[in-house]
């Protein structure tokens, strides 16, 4: 037997191909990314849904786990999605099942949930063995009418069954309850609506389809989350115009009286914000003291609401702690709007006009493919009634037929060739039951045949007119609102208004006083009153051992103070940021109230000023008589840790910082030896921050001279008052102090020595104004100016304040009047004082000559003069 011959052997085929390795990339990631997109991520406009929320909702529906039947296990619903539809893990099903029946994640829950199923606090629900779910209500509106060959379907993974490619959803699934997903290089973020609203926007555009979005905006004014809270109007329009925005939305709280002390009670928190981190991150803060305020923090909620209580000290301001709160924490937070979704199988960012249009477009969709297959189910019927009235005019003879017949294909055949029937009819009559035949069930059938008539003609009418079609959606929408409508759970305000410490505390008068240690307090104006001349004043500040108040100054609570440091160093607080303190106490470390200092830095002076963003420049005075010009915008954003302010040389230290404008004002510089020297402002040219400035005064040699005052002054101020450290003032004519350049000598402004030891104040007065005298020892005096009397400038000068043995005077401030007209129109700059005390009576001349242990010398000869100054560039004396 002869062996057959072996067959050819097949061609090997050919599997591997040459790619370049950056286009395979290329297509693998794009396939790959879209099949993210589409098949994960982002849900379908028309439907809202993801395909695991669209495969679980039509499982349940599949499988007649309807609201209206027992609950059954989630692990049965979770294994038939994944053995029929969805071939992921099962924790992504379940996950997906659990967020569809949470409350607080979707305003309307299509899942209604038996068991654990999480909490806002972050709890896990349970493992999905214990849990049972059904379908929601709303969620089977979702669903009706999928029979009806409204939608279009596509296999399965393996292919043996069929899915629909979405669901006819007559609820606005998407706007409702939102969407988020993470794609590959998009993401979506849309926020929750109330279904009343929605429903009145949808009204309104079907009613009049050119609405603007400002009238939809009437009806649907912003989004509505399930955790309640407020939203603010910020952002919501443009996020609505454009599709993409930030709108930020605020926990409720509530300020409640318990045992004397307030306290915070939180009763709802902003959309997705996990409440126990909420809870841990208050109480870290408060460790932290990033809050202050807070003595006992307790959650108190249950299965009826959220209810988290912050015990508060009874010093604390509450509207203070709640506003830290809101900054501190996520009880504020912003929600990003994405409204990015599946139209036609692109992702595509919409507007809310748009997707309100488009959600009507689906529904137009659906209702026509549903009206078509009513009117298909309706003309068969139709059909089928024909022929039952055929057999039973003709009853006899269909009897006969049918008997005679062999078999029912036979009887089927003679039928339709005896009475023209159709297979369909001929099939039906063979169905049909001899109770049909009598003259009843004939009357039934016309009637019957009647309404479907009716009703084909109604669906036809459909068909044809745009307008029934809408009128259908109007009535759907309406049906909706009034099963499924329910009051807005958040609350729209126009803005989040903020009340800060410095709107609860009043704008007043207050006294700063500044040791050489660097211990700061401030003191109501309205606790000094006013003495005589020559009076003894009152203790303001106990100060330590080897301690003495260095600066004085008058501010109001809502001023900034600057802290000029001897690094030349600027630093900001608040003058209500300042501690308060009694006339007996010594007030707080500066260290403490700027921890930002540096090591070996220390204040030197401070500055009031009402606005850092008025105009105007600051002058610098150091002892060395220099003298620096900057402009005041320079110093608007000082940061905590210090801005540096001016430049110094060596054993140079700032004396005075004075706030000046315009180039006609003037500058006084005086000595500790008596000297003064008088320029014009516009001598300054402005100058950087880090700087070290020009001459503004030549100090006298051999006197160990040095600069102790500087003060601008106008036409304002007619005086000058000039004080000593032994307690000597007077007054002098600003006028008599000759105009000189910068760099000058100067003349004399008081004499020094002996008794009147050196100068401590130059300060520029009027006669309504007042002087507030501080010592060494802490004692202040406050007196009317005009009580100090009137001298020539080389004059010794009358009694101030009577000292006590050791003590010297350390500083003085000039308190101003209010002045009418002199805050521009429109100006918000309020008075530099409170009104003063009742004015003592001046002392008559033999008092005044009383009050002082030595005569003073008479007045310098007319044409005799005392200045030291050699400057043949100056001017001409300014009158």
């Amino acid at each position: 037997m002869s062996t057959p011959p072996a067959a050819a052997p097949e061609p090997p085929v050919d599997r591997v191909h040459d790619r370049v390795l950056e286009q395979e990339m290329h297509h693998s990631y794009i396939d790959y990314a879209m099949s993210v997109i589409v098949g994960r991520a982002l849900p379908l406009a028309g439907d809202g849904l993801k395909p695991v929320h669209r495969r679980i909702l039509w499982s349940m529906w599949e499988s007649g786990a309807t609201h209206d039947r027992a609950f059954r296990k989630s692990a049965r619903t979770v294994g038939d999605v994944l053995g029929k539809y969805h071939p992921h893990g099962d924790m992504a099903v379940y996950d997906a099942l659990v967020r569809m029946a949470q409350s607080f994640s979707l305003r309307y829950p299509l899942i209604d949930g038996q068991g654990n199923f999480g909490s806002i606090d972050g709890d896990s629900p349970a493992a999905m063995r214990y849990t049972e779910a059904r379908l929601s209500a709303i969620a089977e509106e979702l669903l009706l009418d999928i029979e009806k060959e409204t939608v279009e379907w596509i296999d399965n993974f393996d292919g043996t069954l069929k899915e629909p490619l979405l669901l006819p959803s007559k609820v606005p699934n998407l706007l409702v309850n939102g969407s988020a997903g993470i794609a590959v290089g998009m993401a979506t973020n849309m926020p929750p609506h109330n279904l009343g609203e929605v429903a009145d926007a949808l009204l309104l555009l079907l009613a009049h389809p050119d609405a603007s979005l400002d009238d939809v905006m009437k009806v649907l004014p912003g989004p509505d989350f399930p955790t309640g809270g407020y939203v603010s109007t910020e952002g919501i329009r443009e996020a609505y115009d454009t599709g993409r925005g930030m709108i930020h939305l605020r926990g409720s709280a509530e300020i409640r009286e318990r045992g004397g002390k307030d306290e915070i009670v939180i009763t709802e928190t902003p959309y997705e914000v996990n409440k126990a981190a909420l809870l841990e991150l208050i109480a870290d803060l408060v460790k932290g003291k990033r809050i202050d305020g807070i003595t006992d923090l307790r959650d108190e909620s249950d299965r009826h609401g959220t209810s988290v209580v912050l015990e508060l000290r009874r010093d604390a301001p509450a509207e203070i702690v709640l506003n830290r709160l809101y900054e501190h924490t996520p009880l504020e937070t912003s929600f990003g709007v994405i409204n990015l979704c599946l139209v036609e199988g692109h992702p595509k960012v919409l507007p809310l006009l748009e997707l309100l249009a488009l959600h009507l477009d689906h529904r137009r969709t659906i209702l026509t493919r549903r009206t078509k297959f009513d009117l298909r189910k309706t003309e068969e019927r139709l059909h089928l009634l024909e022929g039952f009235l055929t057999a039973i005019d003709h009853i006899d003879e269909v009897i006969r037929i049918i008997r005679r017949s062999k078999d029912v294909q036979v009887a089927e055949t003679n039928l339709m060739g005896k009475f023209l029937l159709s297979s369909e009819q001929a099939k039906a009559i063979l169905d049909m039951r001899l109770a049909r035949l009598t003259a009843l069930e004939r009357e039934a059938v016309e009637k019957e045949k009647a309404e479907k008539e009716a009703l084909a003609k109604h669906l036809k009418a459909i068909l044809a007119s745009p307008k029934l079609l809408d009128q259908l959606v109007a009535d759907e929408l309406a049906d909706l609102k009034k099963r499924f409508g329910d009051p807005r759970r958040t609350r729209i305000v126009p803005a989040f208004t903020e009340r800060t410490l410095e709107d609860l505390i009043p704008d007043t008068d207050v006294v700063v006083l500044v040791t050489r240690d660097g211990y700061v307090k401030r003191l109501p104006l309205d606790q000094y009153r006013r003495q005589r001349r020559g009076g003894r004043g009152l203790i303001q500040m106990e100060t330590k051992e080897e301690d003495f108040v260095i600066r004085t100054f008058v501010t109001r609570t809502h001023d900034d103070v600057l802290f000029l440091t001897n690094l030349g160093r600027v630093y900001r607080l608040k003058a209500y940021e300042l501690p308060e303190g009694s006339r007996h106490s010594k007030g707080k470390a500066v260290i403490n109230l700027l921890p930002k200092l540096k090591d070996g830095e220390r204040v030197q002076t401070l500055l009031p000023l009402r606005d850092l963003a008025s105009e105007g420049s600051l002058v610098f005075a150091s002892r060395k008589g220099l003298v620096k010009r900057t402009t005041l915008d320079q110093y608007q954003n000082i940061r905590t840790n210090g801005i540096q302010a001016v430049l110094l040389e060596d054993g140079d230290e700032l004396v005075d910082v004075s706030l000046v404008t315009g180039e006609t004002t003037e500058l006084v510089l005086a000595t500790q030896a008596g000297q003064l020297v008088r320029f014009l402002l516009s001598e300054l040219r402005p100058m950087g921050r880090a700087t070290y400035g020009v001459i503004g005064v030549r100090l006298s040699e051999g006197k160990d001279d040095r600069v102790v005052a500087m003060a601008p002054v106008s036409e304002r101020f007619p005086m000058l008052l000039s004080l000593t450290t032994t307690g000597y003032g007077k007054r002098s004519p600003t006028a008599d102090y000759r105009r000189t350049r910068r760099g000058a000598k100067g003349v004399r402004t008081i004499k020094t020595g002996g008794r009147n030891g050196t100068v401590v104040a130059v300060l520029p007065t009027t006669d309504a104004s007042e002087v507030l005298v501080t010592t060494q020892h802490g004692i202040t005096i406050r007196m009317a100016v005009k009580g100090i009397r009137s001298q020539a400038r080389n004059t010794l000068g009358v009694r101030v304040i009577r000292l006590d043995e050791g003590d010297t005077v350390r500083d003085a401030v000039i308190l101003e009047p209010p002045i009418e007209g002199l805050a521009g129109e429109g100006s918000d700059e309020k008075p530099a004082r409170t009104k003063a005390a009742p004015e003592a009576p001046e002392p008559t001349p033999d008092e005044d000559e009383a009050a002082d242990d030595e005569s003073e010398e008479s007045d310098p000869k007319p044409g005799k003069d005392d200045d030291t100054e050699d400057d043949d560039a100056s001017p001409p004396q300014a009158r």
